[in-house]
């Protein structure tokens, strides 16, 4: 009993410890509790009605503070004269010392109370989501330290906010990261109603910077296209106002240096990642919001994890590193002909012919996959799941982004002139954009409810007969390179030519052992290979081929809006129909959605790829 005590006792860290399958002990659950429900017949209706309500009254506080900086956002565009950028930075910066507050003490209070950890979601925050925040939170770090550099270059026409503002961005970021990386996964049995108010703190912050990103990338693009604008008609004009640079001046330009250029040019270029970061947290923080108070049955842990691993796929990444090569190099000539003077009117053809050729292939891909999922005789997961759930939700949002910019597009075109050559092709590529996103989002979320194949013994059967192949393969490999040695080493060292004679012998023969083993490693992973590649059934190797070309596919149309391609904007067409304004709204609110649909559905399709 002493023994028994004493390990309920253990703090959390033990409790992070224990293995999925473990269930705890009914002592160390902590049902919730909220004043409203005081008397209820039973603990657990008590626990539910109280969860519910926690969920409703964070609910309401995100909600607000969206709608308070929204306000503050939408009278800086509309009303700058009252609340400037400076206030709208302000406002962000309290937000972000509240969330820095919560998130220290749920790291240094919260998590390491006893029994607060008991269960940990194995969906929740896999390795591509943790790696994605990493990654696009060193670009954003990166990024305000190019604002940092900008703005103390440009202190003379710049206010303090810009530099306070990126430095606390900086240590938010890091913080948060350090947060997501390590407690993504948790399930928090304590404090349950003050950390679901924490988390939806974090994720309004989050939203709102967001919104205040998307909104201030439109001056680098609203800037770019009034001034190539000016350039083509030849005609000195005024001065382009905004609302964010109405504190600007003349004189307020970046100095001929190299410095400030590369200061310049690293914050338009990066600026795209800091998006990508704030929805990427959004999305696993909202699952941590859901799993808190949650209680995960250990009979519904899956005792076989599926990993990654590049066997089995042989035609799908051919076909999606050619897809890759092709997109980089229309890419790359893109950027050089459509950031000059005057766009070349071949560019676009050739950027629009591209996406028509690759679409097609990629909707045909997913409706063979979905035939094949149809097929397959693998049950449905129906169990409950927060993680695959908001991945859904996801998929289906940031798809409206780039269906509606093409449903506008469709409209623009075939009121206007659909003979034309560019605009035939821009008609096309809208329509085989709207099929693509809807049938790539019918294969990833079907995929997604499937349950994983369980290959262990499949592994060790491949594992066997890959040894096996390679032992008969190689008789007396061994043999012959040890009586090579012993050839080598029965010289008597005579003289001091013979010596030398003999070490060139022996480093020769060293080489030459290193080779045969590096042959035999190589032959022996191929072997492996190939035999595993047979092995599958034709049904999992035409699905893991599919994801595999797809998730190519999807990273290449993720680089390139997000590194400034944008025809939509830049080929004037829908902008001429619906007006500048008009047009320039649609392009800000659709393009963001769909450079996070593409990396979004890049992680949807490796989980489809890995159960499979």
């Amino acid at each position: 009993m002493s023994d028994n005590k004493a390990s309920r006792e253990k703090p959390c860290h033990h409790c992070k410890s224990r293995p999925a399958s473990a269930p705890p002990d009914m002592s160390t659950i902590h049902y919730e509790k909220f004043w409203l429900y005081r008397h209820c017949s039973s603990v657990q209706q008590r626990d539910r009605q109280a969860q519910k309500a926690g969920q409703l009254f964070s609910g309401l506080l995100a909600m607000n503070v969206v709608f308070l900086g929204s306000a503050f956002i939408s009278s800086v565009i509309f009303n700058h004269v009252a609340i400037t950028l400076a206030d709208v930075w302000i406002l962000f910066s309290i937000l972000k010392v509240l969330c820095l507050c919560w998130i220290i003490y749920y790291l240094l209070g919260t998590s390491r109370q006893p029994h607060a950890v008991l269960y940990r979601d194995s969906h929740a925050g896999p390795i591509w989501i943790r790696g994605s925040v990493l990654l696009f939170g060193s670009f954003s770090i990166l990024l305000n330290v190019f604002q940092i550099g900008y703005s103390a270059i440009l202190i003379q026409c710049k206010s303090r906010v810009e530099i306070v503002f990126p430095s606390i961005a900086i240590l938010f970021i890091c913080i948060q990261a350090f947060f997501l990386w390590h407690h993504a996964k948790d399930c928090i049995q304590v404090q349950h109603n003050f950390t679901r108010c924490g988390l939806m703190l974090t994720i309004a912050t989050n939203l709102l910077l967001w919104l205040l990103a998307v909104t201030n990338d439109t001056i680098h693009m609203e800037i770019e296209s009034q001034l190539r604008a000016v350039e083509q008609r030849f005609a000195g004009k005024a001065p382009f106002s905004h609302p964010y640079l109405c504190n600007e001046t003349t004189s307020c330009t970046c100095p001929n240096t190299t410095i400030c250029k590369v200061f310049q040019k690293g914050y338009i270029l990066l600026y795209p990642f800091n998006t990508e970061y704030c929805l990427v947290c959004c999305s696993v923080l909202y699952v941590m919001w859901k799993n808190v108070g949650r209680r995960i049955n250990h009979h519904h842990v899956p005792h076989i994890k599926p990993k990654f691993k590049l066997q089995g796929v042989v035609f799908g990444p051919l076909l999606g590193a050619a897809a890759v090569i092709i997109g980089i190099c229309v890419f790359m000539m893109y950027q050089i002909q459509a950031t000059g003077s005057a766009a070349n009117h071949q560019v676009f053809v050739m950027y629009y012919s591209y996406y028509i050729v690759l679409l097609p292939l990629m909707s045909v891909g997913a409706v063979i996959g979905t035939i094949i999922h149809a097929l397959e005789k693998r049950e449905l997961d129906t169990l409950k799941n927060p993680t695959r759930s908001l991945d859904v939700i996801l998929l289906m949002g940031a798809a409206l982004g780039q269906i509606g910019m093409s449903y506008f597009s469709i409209v623009a075109l075939v009121a206007t002139d659909p003979t034309d050559l560019l605009n035939s092709l821009i008609l096309s590529y809208s329509v085989l954009l709207i099929f693509q996103n809807i049938t790539q989002n019918v294969f990833i979320i079907d995929g997604l409810h499937r349950q994983p194949f369980v290959a262990a013994t499949e592994a060790r059967h491949t594992g066997h007969a890959g040894q096996h192949a390679v032992a008969s393969e190689l008789p007396g490999e061994e043999e012959t390179t040890t009586s090579s040695k012993q050839e080598h080493t029965q010289v008597s060292p005579d003289k001091e030519e013979e010596i030398k004679e003999e070490q060139n012998h022996e480093a020769y023969d060293q080489r030459r052992v290193s080779m045969l083993e590096l042959g035999q490693e190589i032959r022996k992973a191929s072997l492996s290979y190939i035999h595993s590649y047979s092995h599958l059934s034709w049904k999992r190797r035409a699905l893991r081929e599919i994801s595999f070309f797809l998730v190519l596919c999807n990273i290449i149309l993720w680089v390139m809006p997000t590194f400034g391609a944008h025809p939509v904007f830049e080929n004037g067409l829908e902008k001429s129909f619906y007006g500048y304004s008009t047009w320039f709204a649609i392009v800000n609110f659709g393009l963001p959605l769909g450079v996070f649909y593409r990396m979004h559905s890049v992680g949807g399709l490796l989980e489809v790829y890995i159960t499979a």
